[in-house]
């Protein structure tokens, strides 16, 4: 089976009760929408969040959210969290994309983001980051910022390359954020000096996409737009009973 859900900023215990009462196995999937929190300060803190998750009966797939640092940008820690100097994360074939793993916690992967993969059956599309509206107060107490929270040109170009390939048809897209259309209809108190310049792109690939649903985190709440649907606390099946439509 292959689940999904949204933020979870470095708390699993959601994800830890769903594999107790679903009794899955590492051959089930959690898709997490992006501020897993796996990957923020690159030191010990870190090592033993994975060494906890790579325990659990399942394995995660996480999309690239705006707190959390880019697998590329990983180093490898040692046993008492001092940073070497080689990158921690290889990329690896996986369902018809490649995904990032270390070898240590290889139930633990991340999305590349513009990869579309095979996920039982359905084809999915995959674009990762975000712009913090906590920035300046993230900066201003010292706490991790990362500058490539955002998908660049060249994650912009992978990305409208692969809707090219596919025709503009795919099943199913994971995003950390959402088409700046569908903002309105959260009726959040907007934040001053917030860059939206994601959010019109990702309605730009939205006009070039025919899709039956996509899924997002960011927001912190849980809620369904159409055939957009924001994940915050909620786990479900992924896709439902979509495949079957």
């Amino acid at each position: 089976m292959i689940y999904i859900t949204g933020d979870c900023h470095g708390e699993f215990a959601k994800i830890q009760r769903f594999c107790r009462a679903m009794k899955t196995t590492r051959e089930d999937t959690m898709i997490i929408l992006g501020d897993a929190g796996i990957n923020i300060s690159n030191g010990l803190r870190d090592l033993r969040k994975k060494q906890m998750l790579v325990q659990l009966p399942i394995t995660l797939f996480c999309i690239h959210g705006n707190h959390e640092m880019r697998p590329t940008r990983v180093v490898k820690v040692d046993q008492w969290g001092a940073r070497t100097d080689r990158k921690a994360y290889r990329l690896k074939d996986w369902h018809g994309g490649r995904v990032y793993v270390e070898s240590a916690f290889p139930s633990i992967l991340f999305a590349r983001d513009g990869e579309v993969y095979d996920l039982d059956g359905t084809a999915t599309l995959v674009i990762g980051g975000a712009y913090s509206p906590d920035k300046p107060m993230r900066l201003a107490r010292g706490w991790p910022w990362y500058s490539d929270e955002q998908p660049d040109g060249r994650i912009r170009r992978r990305v409208e390359d692969a809707i090219r390939e596919r025709q503009g048809k795919v099943d199913a897209v994971l995003t950390h954020t959402i088409p700046a259309r569908y903002i309105p209809a959260l009726h959040l108190r907007p934040w001053p000096g917030v860059d939206q310049s994601t959010e019109h792109w990702l309605d730009r690939v939205e006009d070039s996409l025919q899709y039956q649903k996509w899924y997002a985190g960011h927001f912190h709440v849980d809620v369904t737009i159409g055939k957009l649907e924001i994940m915050m606390d909620h786990v479900e099946p992924f896709m439902g009973d979509r495949k079957e439509s």
